[in-house]
C-alpha cells in the first residue's frame, strides 16, 4: 500500500509511514466525500468505502504503524462514531511537523514538550469558543421587539441580551406582579416559592441541520429517531438522545427514499422464520431473553472446566444419541412447557435449534444488542439468562408483539418486534437499490446520530466550517511570535524552558491550516493553493477576537471564478446564512489521539535510532537506524 510513497530509511521511518497512511484518506474529509473501491487481488471481491474507518477495515496492514493506526481508529470509532478522518489527517500532518523539527536539529524531548503544550493551547481555545446549546436556534419574542434568533452565531451572541440579565428582568416583573395582587385583601395569597430558572431546550431541528455536515437525509432520520424516543419517554423529552437504543436494518432492493424510522426492533428473517412470525401476529407473545449463544457448546466468559474429571462411560452413546441431541430435546421441551413464542438471543443460535423451534412455532432472533434485551426486559418483565436451561416461569416476559413489516423478496422478510412502550427502542430502516452502497449509508446515519447525541450530551458545540481550527492557528501563531518588548527575542522564562517552542507551534499550526484547506479543496470550489491563500488572508484580517470565527466560516461558502477571484454563492434575498457546528468532545478527543499517536511513534523511533553520522553536507542532520 505504501509502495507509491518514498520512505527515507535514513530518517524516522515510523513517522514517514504514519504520514503515508494518512495521505490515502484525504478524500474522506469534509461534507463532500468521495467513494473508493477496494479490490482483493486474491479473491476478486471488492468493497465500496466512504470513510477511513471502513478503508482500514478492508486493508491488510503489515507494518506495525499501520496496525497501531487501525487500533486507534477503531477505539475512537467505537466510542464517538465520528471524527476518525480528522484524527488520522492531523496525525499525518503533525508527524510531518515532527520530522521537520528533527531535521532542524530539535531534540525529541523538546519536540514532545512543545507539541504537548500546543495541544493544551488548542483545548483552551475550544473551551473559550464553545457555544451552549441551551436555547440554540429558538426564537424568542421580547416585549416591544421583534423575534430574533438566539444563539445563531458568535457575533450575534455578543449583541444579544445576556441570559442572566433576561432572567433577572423576568424575575423583577414577577415580583412586581405579586405586589399588585397583595394590595387587595380578597386576592392575597401566600408568597409563592421562587422557581429556579429551567434551561431552555435547544431547537433540535436547527441543531441537527448545523451538525449534518452535508448528510441531510441521514440526519433527518436521526432527528426522527430522537422524536420517537422522546414520544416514548415524556419525562426526558428531546434533551437527550440514547443511541444505544437505536438499531439499523439495511434493506436492499428498495429506493433510498423508502428509508424510514419505526418504533420497536425490525429484523430480516428467512422465509421459514417469517412464516412463524406470520402465525404470531396480532396476539400476545411470551418472550425469553438469552444473554449469550443458544447452542450446546456455548460457555460464558471466564468459564473453566473442572480439572481432574475423567468420563468413564457416556449414557448418550449407549442410547445412540449425541450430547447435543439430548441437550436440544431438553431445551425444546422446556420452551414448550413455558409456552414461549419468541426467543431473543444476544449471540448466535445453532441451526438445529432454529429449525426445531420453527417446527414448534417458536421464533428465534439472533444478534440482539444488549440494549434490546434490556428494553424488552423492562417492557415485558422478562429476566435475561445466560443458558436456556436456566429459564423458569419467572424469567418469561409477556406482552411482546410480532408483526410483518414488508415482504422483500423470496428469501427474506422484514419483521417488527415490539413491546409496550418499547422503552425508547427504535429502528432506522435504510434502503438502497445499490447493495454496495448500504454500508456507506449506514455509516452516514451513525455518524449523524452520534454527532446529535454528543451535542446533547456535551450541552455545547463548537463553530464549524474550519472556524475552530483557524482560531487555534491564530492563537498558536500569536504564542509562537510572543517576544520581549525590549529585545524582540523570546522571554528568558520561555527560552529557558523550551527555546524551540515557537518553531514547533508554527509547524503544528501549519498542520491545522493544511487540514482546513484540504476540506475546502474537497468541496470542488477551491484549488489547494487558493484555499491556503484565502485562509492566510483571513488570518491577516482577523483581529484575534473570538467573535471573528464567522469570518473563517464564510470562506467555505465562497467559490472561485474563472479568473481566480473569490465569489460568494448566489443566495435568495433575505436568506439566513447556514450555521455549521462541530462536536466539542469529539474534536478534542480526535486531536488528543492524533498527537498521542505521533508522540508514541516518535519516541518509539527514537529508541531505535542510534545516532547521527555526518559524512557529507547532504547527509547532515539525518537520523540513522
Amino acid at each position: 500500500m505504501l509502495g507509491s510513497t518514498v520512505i527515507n530509511h535514513r530518517q524516522h521511518v515510523g513517522l514517514q509511514e504514519l504520514s503515508a497512511l494518512a495521505g490515502v484518506t484525504h478524500s474522506f474529509l469534509g461534507p463532500d466525500k468521495t467513494y473508493k473501491f477496494i479490490q482483493d487481488d486474491a479473491s476478486g471481491e471488492s468493497a465500496l468505502v466512504r470513510s477511513c474507518f471502513r478503508l482500514f477495515e478492508n486493508l491488510e496492514l503489515t507494518c506495525a504503524v499501520g496496525q497501531l493506526v487501525h487500533e486507534t481508529i477503531q477505539a475512537h470509532q467505537r466510542v464517538y462514531g465520528t471524527g476518525s478522518g480528522c484524527l488520522l489527517f492531523l496525525a499525518g500532518a503533525w508527524s510531518r511537523a515532527a520530522v521537520e523539527c528533527l531535521q532542524r536539529g530539535i531534540s525529541v524531548p523538546h519536540v514532545v514538550a512543545a507539541m504537548s503544550e500546543a495541544i493544551e493551547v488548542c483545548e483552551d481555545v475550544c473551551r473559550i469558543c464553545s457555544i451552549s446549546i441551551e436555547g440554540l436556534g429558538a426564537t424568542q419574542s421580547e416585549e416591544g421587539g421583534a423575534a430574533t434568533p438566539h444563539g445563531s452565531g458568535l457575533q450575534l451572541s455578543k449583541k444579544s441580551v445576556p441570559r442572566a440579565s433576561r432572567a433577572s428582568c423576568h424575575k423583577t416583573l414577577n415580583i412586581s406582579g405579586q405586589r399588585k395582587i397583595k394590595l387587595s385583601r380578597h386576592f392575597y395569597e401566600a408568597e409563592a416559592k421562587t422557581q429556579p430558572d429551567q434551561p431552555e431546550p435547544p431547537n433540535i431541528t436547527y441543531l441537527a441541520d448545523a451538525l449534518s455536515h452535508g448528510c441531510v437525509d441521514a440526519m433527518n432520520l436521526a432527528v426522527e429517531a430522537n422524536r420517537l424516543q422522546s414520544k416514548d419517554n415524556q419525562d426526558v423529552g428531546c434533551s437527550t438522545f440514547d443511541v444505544t437504543k437505536v438499531l439499523t436494518c439495511v434493506v436492499p432492493g428498495l429506493p433510498e427514499e423508502r428509508s424510514c424510522v419505526l418504533p420497536g426492533c425490525v429484523v430480516l428473517l428467512s422465509v421459514e422464520q417469517a412464516s412463524v412470525a406470520l402465525r404470531l401476529r396480532e396476539q400476545p407473545v411470551n418472550v425469553a431473553l438469552i444473554n449469550g449463544d443458544l447452542s450446546h457448546d456455548f460457555r460464558h466468559l471466564g468459564f473453566k472446566r473442572p480439572a481432574g474429571i475423567q468420563q468413564v462411560s457416556d449414557r448418550s452413546a449407549l442410547l445412540g444419541s449425541s450430547p447435543e441431541e439430548e441437550w436440544l430435546v431438553k431445551v425444546v421441551a422446556l420452551l414448550l412447557n413455558l409456552e414461549l413464542n419468541l426467543i431473543l438471543v444476544s449471540g448466535l443460535a445453532s441451526e438445529k435449534v432454529i429449525q426445531r423451534c420453527c417446527g414448534h412455532r417458536i421464533l428465534v432472533v439472533e444478534k440482539a444488542k444488549a440494549s434490546v434485551l434490556k428494553a424488552f426486559a423492562d417492557a415485558t418483565g422478562g429476566v435475561p439468562v445466560t443458558y436456556a436451561t436456566q429459564l423458569t416461569k419467572h424469567c418469561v416476559g409477556t406482552g411482546a408483539k410480532v408483526a410483518t413489516w414488508r415482504e422483500l423478496h423470496e428469501s427474506a422478510t422484514a419483521v417488527n418486534i415490539s413491546a409496550r412502550g418499547n422503552g425508547g427502542l427504535v429502528t432506522v430502516v435504510l434502503t438502497s437499490c445499490v447493495r454496495g452502497k448500504l454500508q456507506a449509508l449506514e455509516d452516514q446515519f451513525w455518524a449523524c446520530a452520534h454527532r446529535l447525541h454528543r451535542a446533547l450530551k456535551d450541552r455545547a458545540v463548537l463553530p464549524g466550517a474550519g472556524a475552530t481550527e483557524m482560531l487555534c492557528v491564530r492563537r498558536l501563531q500569536k504564542r509562537a511570535g510572543h517576544r520581549s518588548e525590549t529585545s524582540g527575542a523570546p522571554t528568558e522564562a520561555e527560552g529557558a524552558v523550551n527555546p524551540y517552542r515557537g518553531e514547533v507551534f508554527r509547524l503544528m499550526a501549519d498542520g491545522l491550516i493544511d487540514y482546513v484547506s484540504t476540506v475546502m479543496f474537497n468541496t470542488g470550489r477551491f484549488s489547494k493553493v487558493k484555499a491556503r491563500t484565502a485562509l492566510r488572508q483571513q488570518l491577516q484580517e482577523c483581529n484575534g477576537h473570538v467573535g471573528t470565527a464567522a469570518k473563517f466560516s464564510q470562506v467555505f461558502s465562497e467559490g472561485e471564478n474563472e479568473d481566480g477571484a473569490f465569489v460568494s454563492e448566489a443566495k435568495p434575498a433575505g436568506a439566513p446564512s447556514m450555521k455549521v457546528y462541530d462536536n466539542l468532545s469529539v474534536k478534542q478527543e480526535a486531536w488528543r489521539k492524533a498527537l498521542d499517536l505521533v508522540l508514541l511513534v516518535l519516541q518509539t523511533d527514537a529508541e531505535v535510532v542510534t545516532g547521527v553520522e555526518q559524512k557529507t553536507a547532504a547527509e547532515e542532520n539525518l537520523m540513522l537506524l
